[in-house]
């Protein structure tokens, strides 16, 4: 039986995090290992396996380990995660391919190229005989490292990210291709220097993004490329040599996956003032806000985003809303284990007063005291109905509905990824009766809230995730990129290509 090791290490780091992704953020999230890994039916593993099992091939498990955005993973929980999936990898006997689920924005403290680092271990060990397919995300940081020691790398093609099983399953399916001798793999990635959030990232028009993502799948289909997958760079790393671009994977023609990625990264460039967004203060948008009949109002407080890695502790909106606007109904979601304590210590139904906020990532502001009754106490766990981790269980850790008047603040132990209202409605708030919500997700929210929002304004306040990438203190970067440099002009596409390891029947 034809037998394909399947694993991975899939996390988003954050450079101007100023907290480390230790071994416990894998545990709240998923470290699987053997049979539950191969029982996995949902997300790109799933998706794999699922594929594997259809060709009555053996999926071998190895190590899969994933975890909310975060900053920086230690080293020693790296060197222990990779240890361990190169040491049941070098103990799997033969296999005849490798399928990675990776993310292609990770870092370590001792691999800043946590991907490239991980799959030139994996190449190292089994050799050019035995191809590697690694799936992305569309954030992905791709290195010269990790595209020249994968054969096949695919990103998903959807943000907010609801193709992660379809992933999975393309990437099995190219392994099935190389061992049939239907597929010699070539990739060429073309880059242009746009380092932008991902405000305007979406792949559903409108939008600049879902202009080449609808652009690369046409000339995908005229074509007949094996993929071409837009790349919109994860902007809250600090390495060299970053930015967007377009990523083609060619049937052993790497002339024309060179000449399309070019083109198309040329239109990237050429589309880079779009990406950026118009954003206001906190009191402006509450302003704004106020002006309009009913709710809710969205405040989208970006640079506060559990899911680019931000600590989630902010609470620049709260008191703004506390300082205009304390009569309206609101719900503010902050991490902050320690005030989640307190509440807890103190009781449902307690009045107390707790210091608030920035105590998990203290660069980007300041603790408030506030007031208030600790209405609802939860262990915080719930479960993802959709995307990246359908259906998997995830735990807020101890947390508290701490009310202020009428502003109702979830306070939360641990950061974790927004994917709908999952976290509102385990502490069951009351979304359509409530005036402002802050959100703190460049995207997601705009599937979360559609049908019942009233408006949403884009926040530019303090922290580690900004809609404006220029507020970040960039040092592996050099200076000419955009929009630092707002006049830079005839920016030609850096490209880098792979080589072809095996050939077609």
């Amino acid at each position: 039986m034809t037998r394909i090791g399947v694993g991975g290490i899939f996390i988003e780091c954050n450079h101007f995090a100023g907290h480390l992704a230790d071994l416990s953020a894998f545990e709240r999230s998923e470290l699987l290992y053997g049979e539950e890994l191969a029982a996995k039916n949902t997300g790109v593993i799933g998706g794999m396996v699922s594929v594997l099992e259809q060709e009555d091939w053996e999926p071998v498990p190895l190590l899969y380990a994933s975890a909310c955005p975060g900053g920086m993973v230690e080293a020693r929980t790296y060197e222990k995660l990779k240890g361990e999936l190169l040491s049941l990898l070098a103990n799997a006997d033969e296999l005849d391919g490798i399928l990675l689920c990776l993310h292609g924005a990770g870092s370590a403290q001792n691999a800043p190229d946590l991907e490239g680092d991980l799959v030139h271990a994996v190449r190292e060990l089994v050799g050019d005989s035995v191809p590697i397919v690694a799936t992305l995300d569309l954030h992905a940081h791709v290195t010269p490292e990790l595209l020249t020691n994968a054969d096949v790398l695919l990103a998903w093609e959807t943000y907010p990210h609801a193709d992660a099983f379809e992933t999975g399953q393309r990437g099995a399916r190219a392994i099935v291709d190389i061992l049939a001798g239907r597929l010699n793999p070539v990739m060429a990635m073309a880059k242009v220097p746009v380092v932008v959030s991902a405000i305007n990232g979406r792949t559903r028009l409108p939008g600049p993004f879902a202009e080449i993502m609808n652009e690369a799948k046409r000339i995908e289909r005229q074509r007949d490329l094996y993929s071409v997958n837009p790349i919109l760079v994860h902007p809250y790393l600090d390495q060299p040599d970053m930015g967007g671009g377009v990523m083609v994977v060619a049937n052993g023609n790497l002339a024309e996956a060179t000449s399309i990625a070019q083109s198309l990264a040329e239109q990237y460039w050429e589309k880079r003032f779009a990406f950026q967004a118009n954003t206001l203060s906190p009191r402006e948008a509450i302003g704004r806000g106020s002006q309009l009949e009913g709710g809710p109002v969205l405040l989208v407080e970006t640079a506060d985003c559990c899911g680019g890695g931000a600590a989630g502790d902010s609470v620049h909106s709260l008191r703004a809303l506390l300082e205009i606007a304390p009569d309206s109904p609101a719900i503010v979601p902050v991490v902050d284990p320690i005030a989640a304590q307190m509440a807890y210590d103190a009781g449902a139904g307690r009045r107390v007063i707790i210091r608030l906020g920035h105590q998990v990532d203290p660069q980007w502001g300041e603790p408030i005291n506030v007031e208030g009754v600790v209405s609802r106490l939860s262990d915080g766990r719930f479960t993802y109905q959709g995307g990246i981790w359908d259906g998997r269980s995830s735990c807020m850790g101890p947390s508290a509905v701490f009310e202020i008047g009428p502003i109702q603040v979830l306070i939360s132990s641990n950061a974790t990824y927004d994917w709908k209202t999952e976290q509102l409605d385990r502490l069951e708030l009351d979304i359509p009766k409530s005036k402002f919500i802050v959100v703190k997700n460049p995207m997601n929210y705009q599937q979360a809230y559609s049908k019942v929002m009233k408006a949403a304004f884009i926040l530019d306040t303090p922290g580690p995730t900004p809609v404006n990438t220029n507020s970040l203190t960039y040092t592996k970067m050099n200076s000419q990129w955009f929009p630092r440099d707002w006049t830079m002009m005839n920016t030609k596409p850096v490209v880098m290509s792979s080589t072809a390891r095996y050939s077609p029947s």
